[in-house]
């Protein structure tokens, strides 16, 4: 079954991780055997091989470049501009990617029907298997997340012309315009003026990674388009990076779709970042189906829910389900969800339907 994956960190992989992702799986895990300056070296699940073998045709690719002020401990950038520059690096790997038909960039609807098309859309809305999927191009939509990188407005808007479709916010800790995953606090008038010339340019606003404070802020202020790329249940992991109940209602009125996250510690309570082991609690593409269906049954349908793994996010086999070797094994979940008791055709909006649904209606014609 075609899927879209709407959140991968893929130039942050090409570029700070080293990994040439137009190579094998294997052979990209062979380079990094031995070392250790990231935790998980040789345990990449995510190539561009791999999104192809998977049938993942499209997804949402990020930029990311985060601004760290005086005695913030997280890492990043000193600088706006030294964050706006890493961006800028990230989208250069886009374009190459590009010119090596590699990649493409979408940015209207009429460049993702295009795309679609490529990878055996049928007029029915139903996808034809295609023979030589292996030499197709991955669809992209970019995506930034986290704002600090945007050293003035006028950056947005250069962004946008640059292709941005999305933009979450905040990342982890305080930023420039909201405050993210372990923060506390609002947008503030900087915020503020953030979302505004997002719903002038027509941005869709990631909610992902928003904290409480600043989730409740961006939504009284914010009238465009929402979704939460990669996200999952506070109600069964108990965490701020988690929506709460109340939290996912608000987003189903907003008709937002949510993506579940293949990153280990959202997936399962207890675990311990750095030091659990997948084996130790047995996770599985089985607890993202639980995520995914709780917010099913509080929306009372599956229009809301999609897929956002987030794989090699900074993680990579080290804290992912024990049934995902790579990203191609996403075609797991048809049969998972078939055993809940899913319709295919409600499989299909979830693994990709609901995701093209919203995208045909936030992306300029």
């Amino acid at each position: 079954m075609f899927i879209f994956d709407a959140h991968l960190d893929l130039s942050m992989n090409a570029l700070e991780w080293n990994r040439d992702l137009t190579r094998g799986i294997a052979e990209i895990r062979a380079r990094e055997a031995g070392r250790t300056d990231l935790r998980d070296r040789g345990n990449g699940t995510v190539c561009l091989p791999e999104l192809r073998r998977g049938n993942i045709g499209l997804v949402v690719a990020t930029q990311i470049g985060r601004h760290v002020k005086l005695k913030n401990p997280l890492p990043g950038w000193h600088s706006p501009a030294q964050a706006w520059a890493q961006t800028q690096g990230q989208l250069a790997w886009y374009r190459a990617m590009e010119e090596q038909g590699e990649m493409i960039q979408i940015r209207t609807r009429a460049e993702m029907e295009r795309h679609l098309a490529r990878w055996g859309r049928q007029p029915d809305g139903t996808f034809a298997t295609v023979a030589d999927a292996e030499r197709l191009p991955v669809g992209y939509i970019l995506s930034l997340e986290g704002a600090d990188s945007m050293v003035t407005l006028r950056h947005v808007e250069r962004s946008y012309a640059q292709g941005l479709r999305a933009l979450g916010p905040a990342h982890y800790g305080p930023g420039t315009y909201a405050q993210g995953t372990d923060a506390t606090g609002g947008l503030g008038a900087a915020g503020r003026e953030l979302l505004r010339e997002m719903e002038r340019l027509g941005i869709i606003l990631d909610a992902t990674h928003l904290c409480d404070d600043s989730f409740r802020e961006a939504l009284d202020h914010f009238s465009g388009r929402v979704w939460a790329s990669h996200s999952n249940c506070r109600a069964l992991v108990p965490h701020n990076r988690q929506f709460a109940d109340e939290q996912i209602k608000e987003l189903i009125a907003r008709d937002a779709v949510i993506g579940g996250a293949l990153d280990a510690w959202m997936m399962v309570p207890g675990w311990i970042r750095f030091q659990t082991r997948p084996e130790e609690t047995g996770v599985s593409l089985n607890h993202l189906v639980d995520h995914l269906d709780h917010i099913c049954q509080l929306a009372g349908n599956v229009r809301h829910v999609g897929i956002g793994t987030d794989l090699d996010g900074g993680f990579g086999r080290e804290q992912s389900p024990l049934d995902v070797d790579t990203i191609a094994d996403l075609q797991k979940l048809p049969g998972l969800f078939l055993a809940r008791g899913y319709a295919e055709a409600d499989i299909a909006a979830i693994l990709h339907g609901n995701f093209l649904r919203f995208l045909r209606e936030a992306l300029p014609a």
